[in-house]
């Protein structure tokens, strides 16, 4: 990973907007700009330098890790430290933080750590964030590390269809993933494993419990695995018995509309029109009202980043920009069904990274 040539793209975008020092707060801004994967750091850029502040728990893994910014162990809180070096630089005469990522309490204690003639005016919100956008588009190294975690995704997915079967609590599916996901080389699950069969697969975010699978009905299995800090993403639905004819016909509407929103990720295309290729196949089927959520979402160093794939997004696919395709239909009390790929955007139109089976498995 090049976190040389990050900041510098940070720089040019802390140059067009007039700033000349900025605050990152947020771990995976502060991982994806410098390679540190510690669990407490803030990372201060000016124009001219960069320093990583830490505490001394990390100060052996800061020196592996970090190249790009100069590092420094202190004792007290590392957001404080970034905000008094940054005050302290000359030609900085504010800095700029991320609001979305900045509690009320956190600024004000900034705030306090300052001389007070700069209390009320060093410190500037940003309008809009500085890292994401970076973040949004992966490089070369980003793509084959999403690759292979989304790989991994489809081995688990293989492997569970051999353990599952009728009277198995939902649970004890989710605790066999996770652990097949370790043995498999992950660092650990990218979100809470989604394990929802018979009437519960109806609810979207369906997380295991104890609910033995049915001798007949629907079962979601939506899982991700962490390799390397960069998440996977995908979800299947499999059927146990044989399904009637309603169930059958709403699965094969979600898959037609999975197939239609992947098909239509492409550079320049708008999130929206993406999103709208997946909802038009729902309406015409008459089940556009049972798909409750966004189509999809960015994945990258954490599980859900920009762009979101919704109704109405402006956002502009772009090549290297990864996404997920996962509509859904959702019929309170009766059945669920979701089908999700990751999709990276290539310069020619989508590559599907989780090319496991969709066509109905009836097991």
């Amino acid at each position: 990973m090049d976190h040389f040539r990050r900041i510098g793209q940070l720089r040019r975008r802390l140059t067009r907007a007039g700033l000349s020092g900025l605050l990152v707060t947020h771990l995976p801004d502060v991982r994806y700009l410098s390679g540190f994967t510690g669990s407490s750091a803030a990372l201060a850029v000016t124009r001219r330098a960069a320093r990583l502040f830490t505490d001394g728990r990390y100060a052996t893994q800061a020196a592996e890790e970090v190249s790009a910014a100069r590092v420094e162990i202190v004792a007290r809180s590392a957001a404080v430290a970034a905000v008094e070096w940054l005050a302290a630089q000359p030609g900085v005469e504010f800095a700029g933080f991320d609001p979305a990522w900045t509690t009320v309490a956190e600024l004000a204690r900034w705030k306090s750590a300052l001389p007070s003639g700069m209390r009320r005016s060093f410190l500037s919100s940003l309008s809009a964030p500085m890292v994401e956008p970076l973040r949004m588009v992966k490089d070369e190294d980003e793509l084959a590390l999403i690759a292979q975690a989304a790989l991994v995704g489809c081995r688990l997915f293989d492997h569970i269809l051999g353990f599952v079967r009728p009277g198995i609590p939902e649970i004890e599916v989710a605790a066999e993933l996770e652990h097949q996901a370790r043995q498999m080389g992950a660092e650990g699950m990218s979100f809470d494993t989604i394990v929802a069969s018979g009437a519960r697969s109806a609810l979207p975010h369906g997380h295991a419990t104890m609910a033995r699978l049915p001798r007949r009905g629907f079962l979601t299995l939506d899982f991700g695995v962490i390799l390397k800090g960069y998440c996977s993403d995908m979800t299947r639905t499999v059927y146990f018995g044989t399904p009637k004819t309603n169930e059958r016909s709403a699965y094969q509407a979600v898959l037609e509309a999975q197939e239609a929103g992947v098909a239509a990720v492409g550079p320049g295309e708008s999130c929206g029109q993406v999103d709208e290729a997946c909802r038009g196949v729902l309406r015409r089927e008459g089940l556009a009202e049972a798909f409750s959520h966004s189509t999809g979402h960015g994945v990258g160093l954490e599980i859900h980043e920009s762009p979101r794939i919704g109704a109405g997004q402006t956002t502009r696919l772009l090549a290297g920009m990864v996404v997920t395709i996962e509509p859904g239909v959702y019929l309170a009390g009766r059945f669920g069904i979701r089908i999700e790929d990751m999709v990276a955007v290539t310069r020619t139109g989508g590559q599907v990274l989780t090319p496991a089976p969709k066509a109905l498995i009836e097991l």
